[in-house]
Protein backbone atom coordinates (compact mmCIF):
# COMPACT_ATOMS: atom_id res chain seq x y z
CA UNK A 1 0.00 0.00 0.00
CA UNK A 2 0.76 3.69 -0.12
CA UNK A 3 1.57 5.44 3.09
CA UNK A 4 3.32 8.78 4.78
CA UNK A 5 6.44 7.95 6.72
CA UNK A 6 8.00 10.05 9.46
CA UNK A 7 11.79 8.66 10.07
CA UNK A 8 12.52 11.75 11.93
CA UNK A 9 11.24 15.10 13.23
CA UNK A 10 11.07 18.19 11.53
CA UNK A 11 9.12 20.15 8.98
CA UNK A 12 6.56 19.21 6.82
CA UNK A 13 9.39 18.11 4.22
CA UNK A 14 10.20 15.14 6.81
CA UNK A 15 6.86 13.32 5.28
CA UNK A 16 7.40 10.58 2.49
CA UNK A 17 5.44 8.80 0.43
CA UNK A 18 6.30 5.28 0.22
CA UNK A 19 5.30 1.64 -0.46
CA UNK A 20 4.98 -0.64 2.12
CA UNK A 21 3.70 -3.81 3.33
CA UNK A 22 -0.15 -4.19 3.81
CA UNK A 23 -1.11 -4.88 7.03
CA UNK A 24 -3.18 -7.51 8.69
CA UNK A 25 -5.66 -7.34 11.29
CA UNK A 26 -5.37 -9.27 14.64
CA UNK A 27 -7.76 -10.91 17.05
CA UNK A 28 -10.33 -8.08 17.70
CA UNK A 29 -9.17 -5.63 15.53
CA UNK A 30 -10.55 -4.41 11.41
CA UNK A 31 -8.62 -3.73 8.67
CA UNK A 32 -10.10 -0.79 6.67
CA UNK A 33 -9.15 0.82 3.15
CA UNK A 34 -9.22 4.49 3.36
CA UNK A 35 -11.12 6.51 1.17
CA UNK A 36 -10.12 9.91 2.99
CA UNK A 37 -8.13 10.67 5.98
CA UNK A 38 -8.90 13.97 8.00
CA UNK A 39 -5.30 16.18 8.52
CA UNK A 40 -5.31 17.96 11.98
CA UNK A 41 -3.44 20.56 13.97
CA UNK A 42 -1.89 17.88 16.35
CA UNK A 43 -0.66 15.69 13.38
CA UNK A 44 1.23 18.38 12.83
CA UNK A 45 2.75 18.81 16.12
CA UNK A 46 3.18 15.22 16.11
CA UNK A 47 5.39 15.05 13.14
CA UNK A 48 7.83 18.24 14.46
CA UNK A 49 8.53 16.51 18.33
CA UNK A 50 6.55 19.22 20.15
CA UNK A 51 3.67 16.32 21.20
CA UNK A 52 4.51 14.17 24.44
CA UNK A 53 3.85 10.89 22.89
CA UNK A 54 6.04 7.71 22.90
CA UNK A 55 7.32 7.61 19.31
CA UNK A 56 9.01 4.48 17.05
CA UNK A 57 10.59 5.76 13.77
CA UNK A 58 9.16 5.33 10.61
CA UNK A 59 5.60 5.86 11.80
CA UNK A 60 2.75 6.74 9.88
CA UNK A 61 0.77 10.38 10.79
CA UNK A 62 -2.92 10.50 11.81
CA UNK A 63 -5.85 8.94 13.54
CA UNK A 64 -8.79 10.20 11.51
CA UNK A 65 -10.13 8.50 8.21
CA UNK A 66 -13.19 6.79 6.43
CA UNK A 67 -14.08 4.23 3.70
CA UNK A 68 -14.74 0.79 3.83
CA UNK A 69 -14.09 -2.56 5.82
CA UNK A 70 -11.81 -4.42 3.93
CA UNK A 71 -11.29 -7.29 6.95
CA UNK A 72 -12.08 -8.37 9.98
CA UNK A 73 -10.56 -11.01 12.48
CA UNK A 74 -12.89 -11.85 15.28
CA UNK A 75 -15.21 -8.88 15.11
CA UNK A 76 -19.05 -9.34 15.00
CA UNK A 77 -19.82 -5.66 14.56
CA UNK A 78 -18.49 -5.26 11.06
CA UNK A 79 -18.18 -7.27 7.83
CA UNK A 80 -16.37 -6.26 4.35
CA UNK A 81 -17.79 -4.20 2.41
CA UNK A 82 -19.45 -1.55 5.69
CA UNK A 83 -18.72 1.99 5.12
CA UNK A 84 -17.19 3.48 8.36
CA UNK A 85 -15.03 6.33 9.65
CA UNK A 86 -12.10 5.56 12.13
CA UNK A 87 -10.84 7.64 15.14
CA UNK A 88 -7.60 6.25 15.76
CA UNK A 89 -5.63 3.02 14.93
CA UNK A 90 -4.26 -0.09 16.52
CA UNK A 91 -0.72 0.58 16.81
CA UNK A 92 -0.96 4.81 17.72
CA UNK A 93 0.90 6.54 15.42
CA UNK A 94 3.03 4.25 14.38
CA UNK A 95 0.65 2.51 11.81
CA UNK A 96 -1.89 5.77 11.54
CA UNK A 97 -4.31 7.16 9.48
CA UNK A 98 -2.10 8.72 6.35
CA UNK A 99 -2.44 5.85 4.39
CA UNK A 100 -4.24 3.72 1.97
CA UNK A 101 -5.09 0.60 4.64
CA UNK A 102 -5.45 0.98 8.54
CA UNK A 103 -5.96 -1.48 11.38
CA UNK A 104 -7.87 -0.60 14.02
CA UNK A 105 -9.30 -1.82 17.36
CA UNK A 106 -12.88 -2.71 16.91
CA UNK A 107 -13.55 0.55 19.30
CA UNK A 108 -11.78 2.98 17.11
CA UNK A 109 -14.41 2.03 14.09
CA UNK A 110 -17.87 3.56 13.74
CA UNK A 111 -20.86 3.11 11.07
CA UNK A 112 -20.44 6.29 8.36
CA UNK A 113 -24.29 6.95 7.75
CA UNK A 114 -25.43 6.86 4.05
CA UNK A 115 -25.63 10.30 3.89
CA UNK A 116 -21.98 11.45 4.83
CA UNK A 117 -19.17 11.01 2.17
CA UNK A 118 -16.22 9.61 2.97
CA UNK A 119 -14.88 13.07 3.23
CA UNK A 120 -17.01 14.15 5.73
CA UNK A 121 -16.32 11.12 7.48
CA UNK A 122 -12.85 11.71 7.29
CA UNK A 123 -13.84 15.09 9.37
CA UNK A 124 -15.63 13.27 12.18
CA UNK A 125 -12.87 12.23 14.86
CA UNK A 126 -10.88 14.43 16.39
CA UNK A 127 -12.89 17.53 15.67
CA UNK A 128 -16.83 16.03 16.19
CA UNK A 129 -15.89 14.24 19.55
CA UNK A 130 -13.25 17.19 20.18
CA UNK A 131 -16.76 19.52 19.94
CA UNK A 132 -18.74 17.14 21.77
CA UNK A 133 -16.59 16.72 24.74
CA UNK A 134 -15.93 20.18 25.10
CA UNK A 135 -19.39 21.03 25.00
CA UNK A 136 -21.40 18.74 26.78
CA UNK A 137 -18.89 16.26 29.04
CA UNK A 138 -16.71 19.16 30.47
CA UNK A 139 -18.91 22.53 30.19
CA UNK A 140 -21.75 20.61 30.77
CA UNK A 141 -23.60 23.12 28.51
CA UNK A 142 -27.74 22.86 28.73
CA UNK A 143 -30.59 24.28 25.93
CA UNK A 144 -31.10 27.84 26.23
CA UNK A 145 -27.55 28.80 27.34
CA UNK A 146 -25.04 31.06 25.70
CA UNK A 147 -21.74 30.05 23.84
CA UNK A 148 -18.61 32.07 22.72
CA UNK A 149 -16.62 29.53 20.12
CA UNK A 150 -13.54 31.40 19.71
CA UNK A 151 -11.97 30.40 16.25
CA UNK A 152 -15.45 29.04 15.25
CA UNK A 153 -14.47 28.32 11.46
CA UNK A 154 -12.21 25.60 11.87
CA UNK A 155 -13.07 22.09 12.02
CA UNK A 156 -13.38 21.92 15.90
CA UNK A 157 -15.43 25.18 15.72
CA UNK A 158 -17.90 24.64 12.97
CA UNK A 159 -18.27 21.16 14.66
CA UNK A 160 -18.91 23.02 18.02
CA UNK A 161 -21.26 25.61 16.20
CA UNK A 162 -23.86 22.97 14.86
CA UNK A 163 -23.64 20.68 18.14
CA UNK A 164 -24.69 23.77 19.98
CA UNK A 165 -27.32 24.74 17.68
CA UNK A 166 -28.52 21.60 17.30
CA UNK A 167 -29.03 21.12 21.25
CA UNK A 168 -30.74 24.60 21.50
CA UNK A 169 -27.93 26.78 22.69
CA UNK A 170 -26.99 30.42 21.50
CA UNK A 171 -23.91 30.91 19.54
CA UNK A 172 -21.42 33.35 19.62
CA UNK A 173 -18.96 32.44 16.89
CA UNK A 174 -15.63 34.27 15.97
CA UNK A 175 -13.68 33.72 12.90
CA UNK A 176 -10.86 36.06 11.06
CA UNK A 177 -11.80 36.33 8.03
CA UNK A 178 -15.36 37.46 5.81
CA UNK A 179 -15.15 34.14 4.44
CA UNK A 180 -15.12 31.84 8.45
CA UNK A 181 -17.30 34.45 9.24
CA UNK A 182 -19.72 33.94 6.32
CA UNK A 183 -19.38 30.17 6.80
CA UNK A 184 -20.07 30.18 10.47
CA UNK A 185 -23.49 32.12 10.02
CA UNK A 186 -24.38 29.51 7.49
CA UNK A 187 -24.16 26.78 10.02
CA UNK A 188 -26.52 28.91 12.05
CA UNK A 189 -24.98 30.80 14.87
CA UNK A 190 -26.55 33.82 16.41
CA UNK A 191 -23.99 36.42 16.23
CA UNK A 192 -20.93 36.31 14.35
CA UNK A 193 -17.60 38.44 15.00
CA UNK A 194 -14.39 39.49 14.01
CA UNK A 195 -12.02 38.68 16.66
CA UNK A 196 -9.64 41.00 14.72
CA UNK A 197 -12.23 43.74 16.11
CA UNK A 198 -11.24 46.14 18.66
CA UNK A 199 -14.73 46.19 19.71
CA UNK A 200 -16.23 42.53 19.47
CA UNK A 201 -16.02 42.19 23.43
CA UNK A 202 -18.26 45.28 23.98
CA UNK A 203 -20.58 43.59 21.07
CA UNK A 204 -20.67 40.22 23.34
CA UNK A 205 -21.40 42.05 26.83
CA UNK A 206 -24.01 44.28 24.66
CA UNK A 207 -25.32 41.21 23.19
CA UNK A 208 -25.90 39.25 26.02
CA UNK A 209 -27.08 42.21 28.17
CA UNK A 210 -23.69 42.60 29.90
CA UNK A 211 -23.84 39.03 31.39
CA UNK A 212 -22.04 37.27 29.33
CA UNK A 213 -21.76 33.92 27.88
CA UNK A 214 -22.17 31.13 30.02
CA UNK A 215 -20.06 28.86 28.12
CA UNK A 216 -16.27 29.91 26.90
CA UNK A 217 -15.14 27.24 23.94
CA UNK A 218 -10.84 28.60 23.85
CA UNK A 219 -9.09 27.64 20.80
CA UNK A 220 -6.23 29.81 21.42
CA UNK A 221 -5.71 30.21 25.13
CA UNK A 222 -2.12 32.02 25.21
CA UNK A 223 -3.67 35.03 23.64
CA UNK A 224 -7.55 34.92 24.83
CA UNK A 225 -7.97 33.53 28.30
CA UNK A 226 -7.07 37.04 30.22
CA UNK A 227 -10.26 38.26 28.05
CA UNK A 228 -12.26 35.33 28.56
CA UNK A 229 -12.27 35.75 32.01
CA UNK A 230 -13.13 39.32 31.56
CA UNK A 231 -16.20 38.23 29.69
CA UNK A 232 -17.58 34.95 31.12
CA UNK A 233 -20.76 35.18 33.02
CA UNK A 234 -21.27 34.65 36.77
CA UNK A 235 -20.82 31.03 37.37
CA UNK A 236 -19.51 29.99 34.07
CA UNK A 237 -17.27 27.60 32.58
CA UNK A 238 -14.12 28.15 30.19
CA UNK A 239 -12.86 25.19 28.27
CA UNK A 240 -9.70 25.19 27.08
CA UNK A 241 -8.98 23.16 23.86
CA UNK A 242 -6.45 24.83 22.02
CA UNK A 243 -3.42 26.80 23.56
CA UNK A 244 0.16 27.91 21.58
CA UNK A 245 2.11 29.79 24.60
CA UNK A 246 1.78 30.46 27.78
CA UNK A 247 -0.08 33.62 29.27
CA UNK A 248 -0.82 36.28 32.55
CA UNK A 249 -3.73 36.38 33.98
CA UNK A 250 -5.42 37.81 37.52
CA UNK A 251 -7.15 34.92 39.13
CA UNK A 252 -8.93 37.55 41.14
CA UNK A 253 -10.98 37.93 37.34
CA UNK A 254 -12.41 33.91 37.88
CA UNK A 255 -12.73 34.57 41.80
CA UNK A 256 -15.02 37.14 40.88
CA UNK A 257 -17.44 35.54 38.65
CA UNK A 258 -16.90 32.35 40.70
CA UNK A 259 -15.54 31.02 37.19
CA UNK A 260 -14.43 27.42 36.23
CA UNK A 261 -11.16 26.82 33.92
CA UNK A 262 -11.43 23.38 32.55
CA UNK A 263 -9.01 21.70 30.25
CA UNK A 264 -9.22 18.99 27.83
CA UNK A 265 -7.06 16.79 25.85
CA UNK A 266 -9.33 13.99 23.93
CA UNK A 267 -6.84 11.27 24.12
CA UNK A 268 -7.29 11.85 28.38
CA UNK A 269 -11.07 10.46 27.64
CA UNK A 270 -11.97 7.49 29.08
CA UNK A 271 -13.58 4.81 26.97
CA UNK A 272 -17.13 4.91 28.24
CA UNK A 273 -16.92 8.77 27.16
CA UNK A 274 -15.82 7.91 24.00
CA UNK A 275 -18.56 5.78 23.60
CA UNK A 276 -21.16 8.34 24.71
CA UNK A 277 -19.68 10.35 22.14
CA UNK A 278 -19.98 8.90 18.81
CA UNK A 279 -23.08 7.11 19.77
CA UNK A 280 -24.52 11.00 20.37
CA UNK A 281 -22.25 12.00 17.29
CA UNK A 282 -24.00 9.26 14.61
CA UNK A 283 -27.14 10.35 15.47
CA UNK A 284 -26.47 13.50 14.90
CA UNK A 285 -25.01 12.66 11.61
CA UNK A 286 -27.71 10.41 10.52
CA UNK A 287 -30.84 12.90 11.05
CA UNK A 288 -28.34 15.70 9.12
CA UNK A 289 -28.39 18.16 12.43
CA UNK A 290 -24.53 18.01 11.61
CA UNK A 291 -22.36 17.91 8.49
CA UNK A 292 -18.95 18.44 8.59
CA UNK A 293 -17.92 21.12 6.15
CA UNK A 294 -15.06 20.24 3.80
CA UNK A 295 -12.34 23.29 2.53
CA UNK A 296 -10.05 21.11 0.53
CA UNK A 297 -9.16 17.95 -0.70
CA UNK A 298 -5.55 16.68 -1.46
CA UNK A 299 -3.95 13.59 -2.89
CA UNK A 300 -1.93 11.41 -0.17
CA UNK A 301 1.79 13.07 -1.69
CA UNK A 302 0.83 16.15 -0.51
CA UNK A 303 0.27 15.80 2.64
CA UNK A 304 3.11 18.27 3.72
CA UNK A 305 0.97 20.99 1.75
CA UNK A 306 -1.62 19.79 4.04
CA UNK A 307 0.17 20.80 6.91
CA UNK A 308 0.90 23.71 6.08
CA UNK A 309 -2.50 24.78 5.28
CA UNK A 310 -3.72 23.25 8.56
CA UNK A 311 -1.46 25.58 10.54
CA UNK A 312 -2.24 29.07 8.78
CA UNK A 313 -4.98 31.13 10.01
CA UNK A 314 -8.38 32.44 8.59
CA UNK A 315 -9.58 28.48 8.64
CA UNK A 316 -12.97 27.57 6.95
CA UNK A 317 -13.83 23.99 6.64
CA UNK A 318 -11.72 20.44 6.93
CA UNK A 319 -8.37 20.03 5.16
CA UNK A 320 -8.53 16.38 3.96
CA UNK A 321 -6.06 13.41 1.87
CA UNK A 322 -7.40 11.51 -0.50
CA UNK A 323 -5.64 8.08 -0.41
Amino acid sequence: MKAIRVYQFGGPEVMKLEDVPDPKPSAGQVLVRLYAVGVNPVDTYVRSGGYTVNITFPFIPGSDGAGTVEAVDSVKRFKRGDRVYICGTTSGIRTGAYAELAVCAESQVFPLPPNISFPQGAAIGVPYATAYRALFQKAQALPGETVLIHGASGSVGLAATQLAIAHGLTVIGTAGTNEGRGLVKQQGAHLVLDHHSPYYLEKIAAFTDDRGPDVILEMLANVNLAKDLGTIAMRGRIVVIGNRGSIEINPRAAMQREATILGMLMPNAPDRDLASIHAALIAGLSKGSLKPVIKQELPLKDAAKAHELVLQPGAAGKIVLLP
